[in-house]
């Protein structure tokens, strides 16, 4: 089909070329294609503006001006950057390149006559521009009709090299192109067809027809990948042998009793949930999202026990030894009284111990099992896994998730758990094929920890409130962002912070220093000395940042907290408050940007963590906050699912339309696997 052949099949592309195509992403026609101008990165002559005219209201506009001066730079913190100023006669405007962008250094030069695009702020001397993109005047014409693309580019590729092939590629397409949404879907939501849509994304006749093609792009690209989602799921069913359990019985309500104290009413919830779950001849399918300390732990001793009491093993997957180790703590206390064997499988085992634990679980006599990516080796062989719980699911590969499951000789129940809150749409889309139940609120008795934000001038006094609490007979945390100091990065780093407090304001207090470099029994060593109360203060990294748990401490203090997300500080500000007392969480910061600070000031007032996930995602992107890649989902070319809220949630309710409908999903299959230009979503249902 013409649009797998590789783009060198078009005039004007030779191997040089096509590396060059390749650097952005474009190996086929098709993949050409789908390299959809940005939001508003269009060449419209009727909206060129001067510099004097130019919002500085964050908006994407088109001006024209003389280069006047280029710079390669340093931040503060030491980063690399580039400045391009451009002048016409009514002002400056200086555009800010940073990353890739800064080859345009290269390209351009002083005097060189220049159209911009990009989002217009205020700078500190003059109009700032961002996201932006540059072609020179002399390469554009201004007589053509209709509205002409700027793409991204790489090298030497230049935008005339581009344009010239997408309408090669366009004219292939008048010959050939199959239309991929269903029919009833096209006529119901009065889509563009797929042709003419693709002629209005590249070179658009108005800009109401560019609008049209947008959306229906927009609403393609999420449609196809929640078909995909549903597909998957409904084949994992459709192929699945599972294991129907019976109602839970007497070991059930032992290991309730064990647990020593009574669910929560979102806990009940979400255990009646599960429980119906494994009582169906259908896997389980289950993500359990709980805010930090509302107990997700408890529910999974209580499946564990269901799974055993039923004459099957169970086990559960952390992401580090020191969660696995805290889970394996869990099991000790509550399903070893109740008469359930368990056991731990890390790296760190000696050979005579993993050896043991590999015999018991081949033949059965260990019926739960906790580890790392210990347990997806080959040298583990389950004698009847029924259950695969996995903890903190981002953190694994969608290949290893998949290898633990496959330890099963029937399709086992699988649940999912996770501390870090998702927001709605992201969890749309990563987890579109689960069932989720949500856990807000926390155990009774728990205080909320109180949340401050400083600058660097009261460094001296939060470190004086840390000796004070210690004093009184509790722990604390001190969170940096690096391990060790970088030349690209200017933060603490907790190996050098451990040094300056414990020869500083910490002389003479036992310390500890915490980070993902040390070997596995050296963080063991550390971790168990801060839980038997001989260290007093832990200076580590976000390697604490799950699977800790030591009541007596009543202290965070995050160095940097401008470097760390907020869902992330949540996190962290989870492992204080855990007991009686009353806790505290202090941000520290160097930073004076008022944006910042204002940021920070939302974690004073908020401490729902499914809120600060949704702000999250708006401050910082989907891509920084949660990777769609790790998932196996390929990266959205043209869809936002913060911006597209509401077409992500239109998208799912036609998926579930489509994939109810037999004939209407063989269609959808094949669509995705012969129509789809780049083969993503083919990729999806083949997962």
């Amino acid at each position: 089909m013409w649009w797998q052949e590789p783009v060198t099949k078009l005039k004007g592309i030779g191997p040089k070329k096509a590396l060059e195509f390749e650097n952005i992403n474009v190996v086929t026609i098709g993949d050409l294609l789908n390299h959809f101008p940005r939001q508003g990165c269009y060449l419209d002559y009727s909206h060129v503006k001067t510099i004097d005219e130019l919002t500085t209201d964050g908006s994407m506009q088109l001006f024209r001006g003389s280069i006047v001066r280029l710079n390669n730079r340093r931040s503060m913190r030491n980063m690399k950057y580039a400045t391009i100023t451009v002048g016409d006669g009514t002002g400056f405007a200086e555009i800010v390149l940073f990353g890739a962008q800064t080859y345009m250094t290269r390209v351009y030069h002083t005097g060189d006559e220049v159209f911009v695009i990009g989002k217009v702020g205020l700078g500190r001397t003059a109009k700032s521009v961002t996201a932006a993109s540059l072609s020179h005047v002399k390469d554009e014409k201004a007589e053509a009709p209709g509205i002409l693309p700027t793409y991204a580019l790489s090298g030497s590729l230049t935008q005339n090299n581009v344009r010239s092939a997408v309408r090669q590629a366009l004219a292939l397409a008048r010959k050939e192109l199959p239309e991929c949404l269903p029919a009833p879907l096209l006529r119901a939501k009065h889509f563009l067809p797929r042709l003419e849509a693709l002629e209005n994304i590249h070179f658009p006749k108005s800009q109401e027809l560019l609008e049209k093609a947008r959306q229906r792009f927009i609403f393609e690209e999420l449609f196809f990948l929640q078909c995909g989602l549903l597909h998957h799921r409904v084949e994992i069913k459709r192929d699945s042998r599972g294991i129907k359990m019976a109602r839970s019985g007497k070991l059930v309500d032992r290991v309730r009793s064990q647990l020593g104290f009574a669910l929560t009413d979102s806990q009940k919830k979400a255990w009646q949930e599960i429980d119906d779950d494994m009582q169906s001849p259908e896997p389980m399918n289950r993500l359990v999202q709980g805010d930090v300390g509302s107990g997700k732990t408890a529910l999974a001793m209580l499946a564990l026990a269901k799974a055993v009491e039923n004459g099957y093993q169970g086990c559960l997957m952390a992401p580090t030894e020191i969660l696995a180790e805290q889970h394996y703590q869990e099991m000790q206390k509550v399903l070893e009284p109740a008469g359930i064997r368990t056991a731990l499988l890390t790296g760190g085992l000696t050979a005579k111990r993993r050896r043991e634990v590999l015999e018991g679980l081949a033949d059965g006599s260990i019926q739960a099992v906790v580890g790392t990516y210990a347990l997806i080796q080959d040298a583990v062989v389950f004698h009847s896994l029924a259950l695969a719980i996995t903890d903190e699911q981002h953190r694994f590969g969608v290949a290893q998730r998949a290898k633990l499951q496959d330890k099963s000789q029937y399709a086992p129940h699988v649940l999912i758990m996770t501390a870090t809150p998702i927001p709605r749409t992201l969890a749309l889309t990563v987890y579109g094929d689960l069932d989720v139940s949500l856990m807000k609120g926390m155990p009774p008795g728990r205080k909320p920890v109180q949340t401050l934000c400083y600058t660097e001038e009261k460094r001296a006094a939060v470190y004086k409130g840390l000796i004070h609490q210690v004093q009184e007979g509790h722990q604390a945390y001190v969170v940096c962002p690096l391990i060790e100091e970088s030349e690209g990065v200017d933060a603490r780093a907790a190996s050098d912070l451990y040094d300056e407090l414990t020869h500083g304001y910490l002389k003479g207090i036992p310390c500890g220093l915490l980070h993902g470099r040390l070997k596995p029994e050296e963080k063991d060593a550390v971790m168990e000395s801060f839980a038997r109360n001989e260290t007093k203060v832990l200076i580590t990294t976000t390697v604490v940042e799950v699977g800790v748990n030591v009541p007596n401490a009543t202290l965070m203090i995050i160095e940097g907290a401008d470097r760390f997300g907020l869902a992330q500080m949540h996190q962290l500000r989870g492992r204080v408050g855990r007991g009686s007392a009353q806790s505290y969480c202090v941000l520290l910061t160097s930073s004076t940007n008022p944006v910042t600070l204002e940021r920070l000031q939302i974690m004073r007032n908020c401490s729902d963590g499914f809120l600060l996930a949704e702000k999250d995602l708006e401050l910082r992107g989907a891509g920084q906050f949660f990777g769609l890649r790790q998932h196996g989902l390929s990266d959205l070319y043209i869809a936002d699912i913060l911006r597209d809220t509401d077409t992500l949630v239109e998208a799912r309710k036609a998926a579930q339309w489509a994939m109810n409908d037999p004939q209407i999903a063989r269609e959808v299959e094949q669509a995705a696997a012969t129509t789809q230009f780049d083969g993503r979503f083919e990729r999806i249902f083949n997962a």
